[in-house]
């Protein structure tokens, strides 16, 4: 049934008040161009440490970023008050477009990725060489997963007095991984940070370990101004230490050209369920070329992978074929091994 006459007008049709006496909702958001630029430092509960200027700012994620997350190392637009003075809080608008990204999974079963670091342009891997001993196969996961998120690996060797670092060397050779071994005496008389420092110099780097390798005490070394946590103590039974770092960090490096350390918390395992094997292939650029023979979606380990003739006929080293297959073959072999 028709509940006006054929001819109406607007004053016939009645319109709901609105109540509140506010103005009706919209969907068109502000553009927020005036926001300042910022540099997320760490994040805890739902609150963001960013550095805006010279100043260190409290910030949460606006609304209307819906689930989207500000990870450290994001750049982000922030409005509201950014005085960084204390009990004043800004709103964090929108988040940059990444560089880079550093991701792991719980394990190769969980579907739900972790985001520990954005932007970082290395991931310094730090493996003690005794006490505790090397996991070479959470080595070649941590590997993988800064090939995957276009980070450049470097691998650092701590307390080399207790073991040599030959055998390590060996196995990562053929993939020229830059490495730094340091000592135990080296941390304590700042040499073993003087040569970690020539790698970081300007760049933004994640540094990432299993517990108990020194890794927050190497960090603390680059950074004095900022130190973490006291180190925890190797357990004697597991060979395993306590977590000493709890959530990711940046810190501001003092050298020629500036650039950051990003402290992570200790890993225990490097899932590798998002990984997508065919962008692993891109860090080794020697043998990207003999792909082209391969069958649609080719492993590269299996009976028809082109790769094996590519290296037969003296295009590449076989020692980097073997990496590589090492490498993608990881998700299958437990971190143990």
């Amino acid at each position: 049934m028709r509940r006006y006459g054929k001819h109406t007008d607007e004053d016939d049709i009645r319109s709901r008040p609105n109540r509140k006496g506010n103005r009706p909702r919209t969907h068109t958001r502000p553009k927020h161009e005036d926001a300042a630029e910022g540099l997320v430092l760490t994040v805890d509960r739902g609150r963001l440490t960013c550095l805006v200027e010279d100043r260190v700012v409290m910030a949460m994620k606006a609304r209307e970023l819906g689930r989207k997350a500000a990870i450290v190392g994001d750049r982000v637009a922030l409005v509201g008050d950014l005085t960084g003075k204390k009990d004043t809080l800004a709103r964090i608008v929108r988040i940059e477009e990444r560089s880079s990204v550093l991701r792991r999974t719980a394990d190769d079963d969980d579907p739900y990725e972790r985001v520990v670091v954005a932007n970082a342009d290395q991931l310094a891997i730090v493996t003690a060489l005794a006490d505790p001993e090397p996991r070479p196969r959470l080595i070649d996961r941590c590997l993988v997963a800064a090939f995957d998120g276009g980070l450049t690996p470097l691998l650092v060797m701590t307390k080399s007095d207790l073991a040599p670092p030959d055998e390590l060397l060996e196995l990562y050779g053929a993939l020229d991984i830059p490495y730094v071994v340091t000592s135990r005496e080296g941390l304590e008389n700042g040499a073993a940070a003087d040569l970690v420092r020539e790698h970081l110099d300007g760049k933004i780097t994640a540094f990432v370990g299993h517990s108990g390798v020194g890794k927050t005490t190497l960090v603390n070394t680059l950074v004095p101004e900022d130190r973490r946590r006291v180190t925890g103590h190797v357990n004697a039974v597991t060979g395993r230490g306590r977590h000493t770092t709890t959530s990711a960090l940046a810190l501001p490096l003092s050298s020629a050209n500036g650039g950051w350390v990003v402290d992570t918390p200790g890993v225990r395992s490097f899932g590798l369920a998002h990984i997508d094997p065919s962008r692993v292939i891109n860090a080794f650029p020697d043998l990207v070329p003999g792909t082209e023979g391969c069958p649609r979606a080719c492993s590269h380990d299996e009976p028809d992978c082109a790769l094996d003739t590519w290296v037969a006929d003296g295009h590449a080293d076989p020692a980097r074929l073997y990496s590589l297959r090492r490498l993608l073959s990881t998700r299958e072999r437990k971190e143990g091994d």
